[in-house]
């Protein structure tokens, strides 16, 4: 069954080719349409377009597909052209002529629409509560890690001392920040395309608002040719949500593949975290790290992709834009495998000792000299230069009173600050609620 079936068949190449790879991927879409129906049924109703019986009968069978698709039993077979019409037929096939009047006032492209935006505004809700659940891990390994001093870099090079609670808190507080882009893509996923039809409204006396609030958005897309404009928008403004968390979390999975080499040594992974060598016997691979990374990366293209795809389109709608599916469905399960593993594996690290005693870290604690000796009455740039020179000379000797109580005591405030900070975004962003 097509939707736009006019009684004769196209070449068995062209269906294959247009299609695609729709009948799988409308698996993610499936539950969305059925809601979006049962709210379009019930507006059709209202608006004198259906009878109330025949509302009722679509709506026991719409409820019968929503138990289908939980049990995943509700399978698009290839004499279906995609998830609507699947539906649809399944619709006819329980009601009879009920089922062939919920297509009224509305085209294939505003029911799509509407199941997009319903898909990606619970994903991004449901994602959003797990990367909250990765900021709390981190901000608990930060607590616990408070006092272990480490080594901070710049240039590849040892710098100043830091120390874990402070590397913990720093991924939970960007990784916040993060959010914030998930919060805009919500706002523009939380608005209802359906009656906007093709791109040109529907000259039926339909209730727009009523499938708005049935369908928990918070607004409604005025202009329909406006909302045609947002197939891409939402996709594009999803992927950059992604491709932001993606980019802190690639930073840092390859700050842990260093941090557990020989060289630096200042994590260790248990045995189970680890892959090994085929040849090499002693090695011990954060290879669940380095795929992160990889994962990740291949994910911050994707705005970029979505772009390449649909820019050069005009208003109105386009096939172009099916392959949106292709490009984001798929990382998009996938971004929410790298949050699990994270995790799973984050609170499993285990952190060294003493390897900051090193004397090859000595020269770190350089800004705490100058520090000393401006206390003392020494003008900056001058103890800038006494302190540089020791170092070059060999005389430097390190002030090493600059201990774990007083970073522990910094970043006990940064960590409230922070704690205080997600407990806002619970509380006001849209997307948490």
């Amino acid at each position: 069954m097509k939707l736009w079936d006019k009684g004769f068949t196209i070449h068995d190449k062209i269906e294959k080719f247009t299609v695609g790879k729709d009948r799988e991927l409308d698996a993610h879409l499936a539950k969305y349409d059925a809601l979006a129906s049962k709210a379009q049924a019930n507006m059709l109703a209202k608006a004198g377009l259906i009878t109330n019986e025949e509302n009722h009968a679509l709506q026991n069978a719409l409820d019968e597909v929503l138990v289908l698709i939980a049990e995943n039993n509700f399978e698009i077979d290839e004499s279906y052209e995609d998830i609507h019409s699947k539906i649809e037929a399944f619709l006819i096939e329980r009601t009879g002529d009920a089922g062939k009047k919920i297509h009224v006032a509305r085209s294939r492209n505003d029911q799509v629409l509407v199941a997009i935006q319903l898909f990606e505004k619970e994903y991004l809700k449901q994602t959003t509560e797990k990367i909250i659940n990765l900021i709390e891990v981190f901000l608990q390994k930060a607590d616990e890690f408070k006092n272990h001093l480490l080594p901070g870099y710049t240039h590849f090079q040892a710098a100043m001392p830091s120390s874990f609670g402070l590397w913990f808190s720093a991924y939970a507080e960007s990784l916040l920040t993060d959010l914030y882009f998930f919060e805009a893509a919500y706002k523009i996923a939380d608005q209802n395309p359906l009656g906007s039809g093709a791109g040109f409204g529907t000259s039926f006396p339909i209730d727009r608002l009523q499938t708005t609030q049935e369908l928990g958005f918070s607004e409604m897309l005025v202009s329909s040719v406006g909302a045609q404009m947002l197939r891409g928008k939402t996709e594009k403004s999803v992927a950059t949500a992604l491709a932001m968390i993606c980019g802190t979390l690639s930073k840092m999975s390859y700050d842990l593949v260093l941090y557990n080499s020989q060289d630096l040594a200042f994590v260790k992974l248990p045995n189970e975290m680890t892959t090994g060598s085929s040849i090499m016997p002693h090695k011990k691979n954060p290879d669940v790290f380095e795929l992160t990374r990889a994962h990740c990366n291949r994910i911050q293209a994707l705005p970029n992709d979505i772009t390449m795809t649909i820019n050069n389109l005009p208003s109105g709608y386009h096939r172009d834009y099916q392959i949106l599916k292709e490009i984001l469905f798929e990382p998009m399960m996938q971004f929410d495998n790298i949050i699990d593993i994270l995790t799973f594996a984050i609170p499993q690290l285990q952190i060294k000792d003493n390897y900051i005693n090193q004397e090859k870290y000595d020269p770190i604690y350089t800004v705490e000299n100058i520090n000393e000796a401006i206390k003392n009455g020494t003008p900056f740039r001058d103890a800038y230069k006494e302190v540089g020179l020791s170092v070059e000379n060999g005389t430097y000797i390190p002030h090493k009173e600059f201990q774990t109580s007083h970073i522990g005591s910094i970043h006990n405030l940064r960590l409230d600050l922070i704690s205080t900070k997600i407990e806002k975004f619970k509380l006001e962003a849209q997307v948490m609620k």
